[in-house]
C-alpha cells in the first residue's frame, strides 16, 4: 500500500499479491438486485480472522455497466466486450474482454464495470471518451475514480484518486505495472479501500481516505457491492459467506 502523485493529485494505491491470498466479491444488501445469496452485506463474521483488506465494487446493476458472478452463479448477466475481472479456482485472477468463452460456472467469481480500461499494457481507445465511463457530480470529466488492474505477475493493482479523467487514470495504472485494468466506483462518495492491521477487522486503517465512508464500512451491512482480500490459508476455491 502506499501513496502517488498522478495528474496533480494524490493517489492511493494497494498491491495485492497473488499467491498468498484469495479474493471474494460480495453483493450489498441492494445491490445487484437479484443475487443469491446475498449474505448480510459485511464481510462474515466466520472469515474475519483471515481478512486483510476490503474495497469497493464498482456500478449499480441500474447503470448497465455489466455482470456479476459469484460461486458460478450469474446473479447479472454477463456482457459482450465488457472489462471482467475474474478469479478462478485455482485463485489466480485475469482481466478478460468477455466473448463468452469462458463458462461462468468455472468462475469463482466475475465482476465487468464498462469496457476495459487499459488493455496489453496501454490505455484503451476508449479511455478518451469521458462519457463512456459514467455520471459525474456536477458533471466534470475528473472527479475521483477508482480502477483495479492485474500485472504481469498476475498481482492485483487497486488505485484511488480524485481529479481523474478516465484517461489519466488509465495512464496511472499503467505506470503501476497493470497489464489489463477496468474503472471501478466513481465520485467522492464511493473509493474505498480499508487494510486491517488485526485479525478480526481490528484496527482499520483507511488506505483511502473519505471523510463519507467509515473504516468499517464493509464490517456492517452495507447496500453496495465490495470486495474483499483473505490471506490464502484458510480458505478454498469459492466465496465464503459464512
Amino acid at each position: 500500500m502506499g501513496v502517488r502523485r498522478s495528474n496533480g493529485s494524490t493517489a492511493y494505491v494497494a498491491w495485492i499479491d497473488h499467491t498468498a491470498t484469495r479474493l471474494a466479491l460480495y453483493p450489498g444488501l441492494r445491490d445487484p438486485p437479484f443475487a443469491s445469496p446475498r449474505g448480510r452485506g459485511e464481510v462474515p463474521s466466520g472469515q474475519r480472522w483471515r481478512l486483510l483488506a476490503t474495497f469497493n465494487g464498482g456500478f449499480k446493476s441500474s447503470a448497465g455497466a455489466g455482470g456479476f458472478v459469484v460461486n458460478g452463479r450469474v446473479d447479472e448477466p454477463l456482457r459482450t466486450g465488457f472489462g471482467t475481472l475474474v478469479e478462478l479456482p485455482d485463485g489466480s485472477h485475469a482481466i478478460l474482454k468477455w466473448e463468452g468463452r469462458q463458462k461462468p460456472s468455472t468462475l469463482v467469481l466475475a465482476r465487468q464495470n464498462l469496457p476495459p480500461l487499459v488493455w496489453a499494457g496501454r490505455p484503451s481507445r476508449a479511455a478518451a471518451d469521458v462519457a463512456l465511463w459514467g455520471a459525474t457530480l456536477g458533471g466534470g470529466a475528473a472527479v475521483w475514480r477508482t480502477a483495479v488492474g492485474v500485472t504481469q505477475l498476475g498481482d492485483l493493482v487497486f488505485a484511488a484518486a480524485g481529479g481523474q479523467t478516465p484517461s489519466s487514470l488509465a495512464a496511472l495504472m499503467v505506470q503501476l505495472g497493470a497489464v489489463r485494468a477496468i474503472e471501478l466506483d466513481i465520485n467522492p462518495e464511493w473509493a474505498s479501500f480499508d487494510g486491517y492491521l488485526s485479525r478480526g477487522g481490528r484496527r482499520p486503517v483507511e488506505v483511502v481516505p473519505n471523510a463519507q465512508q467509515s473504516a468499517y464500512r464493509f464490517l456492517t451491512p452495507n447496500n453496495r457491492d465490495f470486495f474483499a482480500v483473505y490471506t490464502r490459508t484458510g480458505g478454498g476455491p469459492f466465496v465464503p459467506f459464512r
